[in-house]
């Protein structure tokens, strides 16, 4: 803590950021959702302490009440049809679902479980029979129920499922069969207490057929009892969410109707006839995971501000925190004024801000897709693509931050009153569930690699490997949405080739340009790489896997440019002003700290200089001091309200 960094220039204008105003800014169409959504976690701040003091059924009921009592002042049914009780609109759905993670993390995960997961499959998997049965309940908390599709022995692989659904034409009815213990449902939130009904997701036979995977509705328990068949037993404590009764379930020869069956995207007549009206298995099977994108935005959205929460009380507390003399005759100094200090939570600040903005985007998009008012299918694949690499990015954020304000508040920062201790236990698991970070990043990269060609729905990793490789490289980069990206670079700035030594480093088309060159480079790289195996004699597993880590970098590096260009275009539309000012320097830093934290690729691909990069960390210093004095009203403007930071010695 010994580096003190001295102050912006004499020269420089100091904005004064309005909090009110850029309150309204960040809640945006929404405020009146999200405000409601603020209201209730006051009122039920108390959790935050229920969940260090209370045994774990408490809680768990604790929880649940929480829940069924929000959903009485509408809340957590947005995005239900208005016809059966809801808001009809699922943008705010997802706003209201965000700002519920400011508060007890087990309660937004309760909520996601029940309205997003479970209703949700109801409601986009299942036609006018299932809602009318079960959306009036289960949207007033009433019908309480659970998403079954994850198994011990198959996480991620959807389509592998050991959960099976055979027709029985004589008795008009599914027969649900637990095979083994992999293929067990594990995981399962609400089901080892809470919930009457399972959306079980199982592989389909009708007279003989495999079908693939199909959802289920499936009582788990009647009139409070576990339904004959069924076995549950409780995952038990886990490393957070103790609040939410996480679960397994085995099926032994369990009977439902055939009206059972959720069936917008396929059916099975009386008779034991199947029908669906997309042929192909694979097609239907990826546009009905489709449909559940939601959870995945969901809970990107969720991260990012529970990693606001813990910005909040990291700096509020470097703001009045005092360490160490700066010289002899002066108090202690404020932890804020050291540079390190500010290099450890300014960056991390502008980067919660980038992603806010991004999820913006993408929110709007999951509302404009599933409102109708975009649909075809290129529109719902880049929703799919831009949702999970929102998510991935999202969640990886808030682990990290999470982690850095708990060590900057010291010792202070590992009591539970603090909230961190909470907050690392609860969200630690966003990085793995609604799919693992990494495999969603492989969805990213598929739809890079195949332009989102028509045959996009149906490929697994290795039909994309051949359908790559039957290409010229340069067809590969033609195909994507990031072919255009080289040239736009060159158009856009002075010095031939040399644009990355003309350009300004506080030029945000400077800052587009490298990142965009980045991903267009590691495109064609990845696109080379693929084709070169394949040509070479390797079989396309063997080669996806060497090339795996590439995939994944031009995954990444297409979802940053992103976030940046959802920035910078918040940035450009706002009125000016001096909020203007303040979310242009923490752009600038979001853009260069993304820069220096992936110098080596740039110095080693010819895009920076020695001299070049030096400069670039001076800058990134010098808007550290400049968004230093800002930094309070900054994240006063998230709307955290007082009784959820807790923190009293923290934030005074």
């Amino acid at each position: 803590m010994s580096t003190e960094i001295s102050p912006p220039p004499s020269g420089y204008a100091q904005p004064v950021v309005d909090a009110p105003a850029l309150a309204e800014v960040l809640d945006g169409e929404y405020a009146d959702i999200r405000d409601l959504v603020r209201a209730n976690l006051t009122r039920y701040a108390s959790v935050l302490r229920d969940a260090e003091e209370l045994g774990i059924d408490a809680y768990r009921d604790r929880v649940r009440d929480i829940v069924v009592e929000m959903a009485a002042t509408g809340q957590t049914g947005m995005g239900f049809p208005k016809e059966y009780g809801g808001g009809g609109s699922i943008g705010a759905s997802i706003a209201a679902f965000e700002t519920l993670a400011y508060g007890d993390l087990s309660v937004l995960v309760k909520v996601g479980v029940q309205f997003g997961l479970f209703g949700g499959a109801i409601v986009q998997l299942g036609t006018e029979r299932h809602h009318e049965a079960y959306l009036p309940d289960l949207i007033t908390g009433e019908l309480l129920g659970c998403f079954a599709m994850t198994e011990t022995g198959h996480g991620s692989n959807v389509q592998a499922l050991g959960t099976v659904a055979t027709y029985d034409a004589e008795s008009q009815e599914f027969v649900l069969t637990t095979g083994d213990d992999q293929a067990r449902k594990d995981y399962i939130g609400n089901a080892a207490r809470h919930a009457q009904l399972a959306v079980v997701f199982a592989q389909l036979e009708v007279g003989g057929k495999a079908e693939g995977v199909h959802a289920f509705v499936v009582p788990i328990r009647v009139d409070g009892e576990v339904a004959p068949g069924v076995r549950i037993e409780d995952d038990g404590r886990k490393m957070g969410l103790n609040g939410v009764d996480n679960g397994r379930i085995w099926f032994d020869g369990v009977r439902v109707p055939r009206e059972a069956l959720l069936n917008k995207f396929a059916d099975v007549t009386p008779e034991g006839v199947y029908t669906s009206p997309i042929d192909h298995p694979g097609r239907r099977f990826f546009t009905m995971l489709g449909t559940l994108v939601q959870g995945r935005v969901s809970v990107g959205g969720g991260a990012i501000n529970a990693a606001k929460v813990a910005l909040a009380i990291a700096t509020k507390y470097a703001g009045r925190r005092r360490q160490f003399k700066a010289d002899s005759d002066a108090e202690e100094q404020v932890l804020l004024d050291y540079g390190l200090h500010q290099r450890r939570l300014l960056p991390l600040l502008a980067r919660t801000y980038a992603l806010h903005f991004a999820q913006d985007v993408v929110r709007t998009e999951l509302h404009e897709v599933f409102s109708g008012i975009k649909d075809d299918e290129q529109s719902r694949r880049e929703l799919e693509s831009r949702a999970a690499g929102t998510k991935a990015l999202g969640t990886w954020h808030a682990t990290r931050v999470i982690q850095e304000c708990r060590e900057a508040c010291g010792g202070a920062g590992y009591l539970a009153v603090n909230r961190f201790a909470a907050l690392k236990a609860d969200s630690d698991i966003f990085t793995t569930f609604e799919g693992d970070n990494h495999v969603l990043l492989q969805l990213v990269a598929k739809g890079l690699l195949t332009g989102y060609a028509s045959e996009f729905g149906d490929m697994d990793q290795l039909d994309m490997v051949r359908f790559v490789t039957g290409l010229a490289v340069e067809t590969v980069i033609e195909k994507t949405s990031a072919h255009k990206l080289l040239e736009r670079v060159r158009d856009l700035l002075p010095g031939g080739d040399e644009w990355d030594q003309e350009a300004g480093l506080l030029d945000s088309e400077y800052h587009l340009a490298m990142l965009r060159f980045r991903e267009e480079h590691m495109l064609a790289g990845a696109a080379r790489r693929l084709k070169r195996g394949v040509d070479q004699g390797g079989g396309p597993g063997a080669v996806f896997s060497q090339v795996q880590d590439h995939v994944i970098a031009v995954a990444h590096a297409h979802v940053e440019r992103l976030v940046l260009e959802a920035f910078v275009a918040k940035v450009r539309m706002l009125p000016d002003g001096d909020n203007k000012v303040a979310l242009g320097l923490l752009c600038d830093l979001f853009a260069l700290t993304t820069i220096e934290s992936d110098r080596a690729w740039f110095m080693e691909h010819g895009r920076l200089s020695v001299r070049r990069s030096k400069a670039i960390s001076r800058e990134v210093n010098d808007l550290c001091r400049k968004v230093r004095p800002l930094a309070g009203d900054l994240v006063d403007a998230w709307g955290i309200p007082a009784e959820l930071l807790r923190a009293p010695d923290l934030v005074g």
